[in-house]
């Protein structure tokens, strides 16, 4: 299980899994060690350690923002511990992002087998919140609807560019949308089989 970090070919010491990103222009770069008993992460001047068995919720989603649509992130809620992020992306410049899919989809999957080992009342989650979901989708479809009226409307005045213009952003608006709803969907998944659709590379 080596060479996960996010920044280059490498493990900890001892060979034990690290992965690595920058979640922000500015702030520390995040840094994750799979110990033998527990998670070690150090966030800039805060650090701290998790063992799996205070692990008690794991939830793995797919959270897209400006400039990183491929955006896969794995939360980690323990006891006694402040929750932990690790994402599939990382900032290398301003203009610059990385993705990290194959490092990241090795990491949680090691992860989740050593949760799954020490943490037996651990939960496995998938996608966002219910009460935010469905309402979101039920959105999705009504604004959906709208823009398809909006293009029915464009066809019928002749107005080629206009119909163009409408019909281009109608089709990025359901890729966009449809490819979050679709892999968000709540749920419930099995440590041994990572949801493909909250994978990167999966769920194409």
């Amino acid at each position: 299980m080596e060479g996960m970090n996010g920044d280059g070919p490498g493990s900890a010491n001892g060979g034990e899994p690290v992965y690595s990103f920058q979640a922000s222009l500015l702030g520390a770069p995040a840094v994750f060690r799979l110990g033998p008993g527990g998670i070690e992460w150090t966030r800039g001047a805060r650090s701290g350690h998790v063992p799996y068995r205070n692990m008690r919720r794991l939830r793995m989603s797919y959270k897209p923002v400006s400039m990183q649509s491929h955006r896969f992130v794995t939360e980690v809620w323990s006891e006694g511990a402040p929750k932990l992020q690790i994402v599939s992306t990382s900032w290398k410049s301003m203009v610059e992002l990385q993705r990290l899919d194959a490092p990241y989809s090795a990491f949680v999957a090691e992860l989740h087998r050593r949760v799954a080992r020490d943490a037996a009342a651990a939960r496995y989650e998938q996608g966002v919140n219910a009460f935010a979901y469905w309402p979101g989708l039920a959105l999705f479809i009504v604004v959906g609807l709208l823009f398809a009226g909006l293009v029915v409307r464009a066809l019928q005045s002749h107005t080629p560019i206009v119909t163009v213009f409408i019909g281009a952003l109608f089709g990025l608006f359901l890729w966009q949308g449809g490819n979050f709803f679709r892999r968000n969907r709540p749920g419930h998944y099995r440590p041994d089989a990572l949801p493909a659709a909250l994978m990167p590379g999966g769920g194409r």
